[in-house]
């Protein structure tokens, strides 16, 4: 029979709580704040600091007293102005309660605004991703606005007024090759302003075809 692991706790330990302007009380934002004070550490105590709900904690062993202070040094000076750190794609979409498909269309239409890019490679690979991070201040206004249930709002309204526009376009383009069927078929004469739809231009200007 295997034997169990034994876990011996940490005789050293020291934690750091994330304050809600920079967690946004989301465990993805928290574990993003835990990647990025990490990768500021030596690679040997790296794993000795983790996250436990919206707190960050740095456990080590009795032994190792010294690397416990300079690492706790190190921790506190790395989460100084954290609350201004990017928000990433990932994060956006767990703080905002949104899909993918909605960052990205709202980021193409300007709703959500960039605030730049972040170019990053991916484990054990050669190729590099570049994606948009956002501003957290933004991203903490658009939550005191509950914008994103009138974007959702929005986006029904235009998807419904698209396929209106699409039902009317297709209406007419029937009803064109009907007429112009009906003209080859009895050999009348073609009457240019019969084929032209009435109102047509003062429906273009309204702007419902763009």
């Amino acid at each position: 029979m295997p034997k169990k692991k034994i876990i011996v706790p940490p005789s050293l330990v020291q934690t750091w709580p994330l304050s809600p302007t920079a967690s946004f009380g989301s465990a993805v934002r928290a574990k993003g704040i835990l990647l990025e004070v990490r990768a500021g550490l030596p690679g040997a105590v790296r794993k000795s600091l983790d996250v436990d709900g919206m707190t960050l904690k740095l456990g080590m062993a009795e032994v190792c007293e010294d690397e416990f202070a300079s690492t706790s040094i190190a921790v506190t000076k790395a989460l100084e102005g954290i609350e201004n750190l990017p928000v990433i794609p990932r994060e956006i979409q767990d703080i905002l309660g949104i899909s993918v498909g909605e960052r990205h269309r709202w980021l193409k239409d300007g709703r959500l605004p960039s605030a730049g890019t972040r170019t990053v490679r991916l484990n054990g690979r050669a190729r590099q991703i570049t994606f948009h991070v956002f501003d957290p201040r933004v991203i903490e206004d658009l939550l005191d606005r509950g914008i994103v249930d009138e974007w959702r709002e929005e986006d029904i309204a235009a998807r419904a007024e698209n396929r209106r526009q699409a039902a009317y376009r297709a209406k007419l383009t029937r009803s064109l090759k009907k007429a112009a069927k009906a003209r080859k078929t009895t050999g009348a004469p073609i009457d240019e302003t019969a084929t032209e739809l009435q109102g047509w231009d003062e429906f273009d200007v309204d702007g419902l075809l763009r």
